[in-house]
């Protein structure tokens, strides 16, 4: 799973990839960037997300997004997008995907999306949202993480 990142000015590589726990190859191959000049003040990339809030489940064969969905009580639009999959996206054996951990709930930005409607679709304060989400662009795609107990 990834969240959105904008690069800030005086951003560099190396100072993105140790903020978010990973190597700069890691940032290279998941935003499909060959150069450094790639990783420029404005440009949005993909980062790993925080894994305090998902476990890792390794795909056997035969299992589909639906099955996993339905064994861990997860609505399987909620699971494709967190994994960064289409419903209809084949997975297979040996795939890692993330499992949201029980205690928090999830929504994915959409274009037009403020603090105040997230905080709703949450039935959350808006400075609750901010406290829980330390980084916030609203940007579409952005991954929001309420924590209900």
């Amino acid at each position: 799973m990834y969240n959105k990142y904008l690069i800030k000015e005086g951003d560099r590589i190396d100072s993105i990839a140790y903020k978010f726990n990973t190597s700069i190859d890691k940032l290279m191959e998941i935003n499909d960037i060959y150069d450094y000049r790639g990783f420029s003040a404005g440009r949005e990339i993909n980062v790993p997300s925080n894994n305090d809030y998902f476990t890792t489940y390794t795909v056997n064969t035969g299992d589909s997004l639906y099955a996993i969905a339905r064994r861990y009580n997860i609505n399987p639009t909620l699971l494709a997008a967190l994994n960064g999959l289409n419903l209809d996206d084949y997975i297979y054996p040996n795939q890692k995907i993330m499992i949201p951990k029980s205690g928090y709930s999830f929504y994915i930005t959409k274009d037009g999306d403020t603090i105040d409607l997230v905080s709703k679709k949450f039935n959350r304060k808006p400075s609750e949202i901010l406290e829980m989400n330390t980084t916030i662009y609203l940007l579409p795609g952005q991954l929001m993480i309420n924590k209900t107990n």
